[in-house]
């Protein structure tokens, strides 16, 4: 059974920085796409970053000031996100994929506010 579990969400004011983790366990193969969605209130949920096969992506709102990473050899995908600002504050998702089959995690919450 796949697992995917975030944290590392927070308070923060605009101009700060937060690091999310996220870890996914479960698979004895490695997971071919990891990445991180948020969802703002009353918004729809959005692909912030991810990395496929080692192909990055970001949306261009948060190029520039958010980096993802990933550690194989511990199936766990990071988010370093930095220059906050308010308008990306949300639940952050993490989300895996095995082949073409996609895992979500509970989500953590990410308030950037003075």
């Amino acid at each position: 059974q796949v697992q995917v579990v975030e944290s590392g969400g927070g308070l923060v004011q605009p101009g700060g920085s937060l690091r999310l983790s996220c870890a996914a366990s479960g698979s004895v193969f490695d997971f071919n796409v990891m990445g991180w969605y948020r969802q703002a209130p009353g918004n729809q949920r959005e692909l912030v970053a991810q990395i496929n096969s080692g192909i990055i992506t970001y949306a261009d709102s948060v190029k520039g000031r958010f980096t993802i990473s990933r550690d194989n050899a511990k199936n766990m995908v990071y988010l370093e996100m930095n220059k906050l600002k308010p308008e990306d504050t949300g639940v952050y998702y993490c989300k895996v994929y095995l082949g073409s089959r996609g895992y979500w995690g509970q989500g953590t919450q990410v308030t950037v506010s003075s």
